[in-house]
């Protein structure tokens, strides 16, 4: 599959953290629960979300060959007052702004550590683009604004978790991902505001081999239909699949079996 260009990922890991800090100084109450990740306040979110654009910055400038400890990197914890917007938004800022300068700086193609197994900081960058466009879903949920994505990273986004289930599958073989197996049932995600030119529909069968998937229209057991931004929402579990938004036709419980079991990365 085609990825973004690597510049065209800085470039939006720089564009949803400016988003991101626009929920903090919003007057969201940082003490709120996130819906979709109710374990974490707004303010947890944000922390987490900010420590992993550390972490990563810190894996890419050191270039970094196995995994790095979170208590080595500088700052990940984030600032020692909470409650307090504005302090919270300049330390995201400047997560955002030293990722994005590592990431620059190295290029896709320079060698570090990453747990997928692709040893590159491309693979960094794709996935933080994608870490903070889901997670910055969460935190304007929680806030009540409204969220959108740029078709190119929404399509991309579904892309890379469909390669992640598969590299789940071929490595850890007794985790939920197993059941993600038997012939015969495949699922449809169509986004019906997007041009041909984005292909914006998938393909995915699961088969006694494991997950495999592919770009295009075809029938399914299942299929998830509605704007693209809708789809990927419901795809990561952040929006209900009865949506008023979505048209679901066929087996829903396939679908909601998958959900249930597709829920690492």
């Amino acid at each position: 599959m085609t990825l973004l260009a690597h510049d065209r990922y800085c470039d939006e890991i720089a564009h949803q953290v400016t988003l991101l800090r626009s929920v903090v100084t919003s007057g969201a109450d940082l003490s709120g629960t996130v819906p979709t990740c109710p374990d974490w306040s707004l303010e947890d979110l944000v922390r987490h979300m900010g420590g992993a654009l550390r972490w990563v910055e810190f894996i890419v400038r050191t270039r970094a060959e196995e995994e790095v400890p979170e208590e080595r990197v500088p700052g990940l914890a984030g600032p020692g007052t909470r409650g307090d917007a504005a302090v919270l938004d300049a330390w995201l800022a400047e997560s955002g702004e030293q990722v994005v300068a590592a990431l620059r700086e190295a290029g896709p193609d320079t060698k570090v550590w990453s747990w997928e197994g692709i040893l590159n900081s491309g693979f960094w960058a794709r996935r933080m683009t994608h870490e903070i466009t889901v997670h910055r879903a969460d935190a304007t949920l929680a806030a009540g604004l409204p969220y959108e994505v740029a078709p190119d990273v929404a399509a991309d986004a579904i892309d890379e978790w469909l390669e992640i289930v598969e590299f789940v599958q071929r490595t850890a073989p007794h985790d939920a991902a197993r059941e993600l197996r038997g012939p015969g049932r495949s699922i449809h995600l169509h986004a019906t505001d997007t041009g041909p030119g984005l292909n914006a529909e998938w393909l995915i069968e699961l088969t006694e081999d494991g997950v495999t998937w592919r770009r295009g229209h075809e029938k399914a057991t299942v299929a998830l239909r509605g704007p693209l931004t809708s789809v990927l929402l419901a795809f990561y579990r952040r929006l209900p699949l009865d949506a008023p938004e979505l048209e679901l036709l066929g087996e829903r419980e396939l679908l909601e079996f998958w959900l249930e079991r597709a829920t690492f990365g």
